[in-house]
């Protein structure tokens, strides 16, 4: 808007670094669903499937006379139904080298050509590409209780020289930014267990169920759920083991059904060993007593919460 930057040229590229589960696709997401309103005006590339030379020419389409040249490209087709979006191209460096020519013409000139002849913008999208490069790197040092600013400054050096070994100059050199994400903390994992819980009740919305998470309840997910090398994952198989599968269970024994209430608190058990579990039990909205019911399947050993 202030007219500073390019006109022809994206509005933005981003290389995001860090571990996987740590939310570089998220604010991807995110980020197209602030600047354009929406979480579908995201174009998204899983450069995996891009890994041999065959592959290469379905980004902007087959050439004449090729099977599936009158399709076009599957870049330059999102790009030209969708002109204002975030395009993400996932784990950028499993790509084949030719990828990267195609990505140096839209990072300098904001613009490609497709098999058809037909010339695609790039102005006004903004790209991210995302990279798991020095994961280990980043884990080893952003995980030490005690590192200091030097040693976080001096990542970010150790971060660039690796993506030297990975990628050609001229290509590090368009990115606009470099991020480096850190790995999650139980904190932060404590928020997306909110989320989380979020969308359930939007689900069981739709079968007119509602539910509620107690405080330790919630802990309790986000401590089964945490770990620091693979992010937010195993939250998500978390809640899906220890949440989700008993409840849908019960809804199909009808012992949840519509106009219910399910709550969902989390008890400790006695000797030998203090063992946490979560218990589910049902009001219905006339205001019926509730009644809890320890699923026994849950139980696991106590995770120690860290200070």
């Amino acid at each position: 808007r202030a007219g500073m930057k390019d006109p022809n040229r994206p509005i933005g590229s981003f290389l995001f670094m860090g571990p996987t589960g740590v939310g570089k696709t998220e604010l991807a997401r995110a980020l197209a669903e602030f600047l354009f309103d929406s979480e579908e005006a995201m174009v998204r590339l899983d450069m995996s499937e891009y890994m041999e030379k065959h592959a290469v020419s379905r980004l902007v389409g087959a050439p004449p006379g090729y099977v599936g040249h009158e399709d076009g490209g599957q870049l330059t087709e999102a790009v030209r139904r969708h002109p204002y979006s975030v395009v993400l191209f996932d784990e950028v460096e499993k790509a084949h080298p030719d990828v990267f020519n195609i990505l140096l013409q839209v990072l300098d000139d904001g613009r490609i050509t497709d098999s058809k002849g037909k010339t695609v913008s790039f102005a006004n999208t903004v790209i991210v590409m995302t990279s798991n490069i020095a994961s280990d790197q980043i884990i080893t040092t952003l995980l030490n209780p005690d590192r200091d600013n030097t040693q976080t400054i001096d990542l970010r050096e150790q971060v660039i020289d690796t993506l030297r070994l990975h990628f050609r100059p001229e290509f590090i050199t368009r990115i606009d930014e470099l991020t480096i994400f850190e790995p999650l903390k139980k904190t932060e994992l404590r928020q997306i267990v909110s989320l989380q819980i979020h969308q359930i009740e939007r689900m069981l919305a739709d079968q007119k169920i509602k539910i509620h998470l107690s405080t330790s309840a919630q802990d309790y997910l986000a401590d089964v759920g945490y770990d620091p090398i693979y992010g937010a994952r195993p939250l998500r198989r978390a809640i899906q083991r220890e949440l989700q599968n008993p409840i849908a269970t019960k809804i199909l024994e009808t012992t949840f059904g519509e106009g219910d209430t399910i709550f969902v608190d989390c008890v400790v058990g006695g000797a030998p060993a203090e063992t946490r579990t979560l218990t589910f039990g049902t009001k219905q909205n006339n205001s019926k007593k509730s009644t809890p019911a320890i699923i026994p399947e849950v139980i696991l050993p106590t995770v120690a919460v860290d200070n």
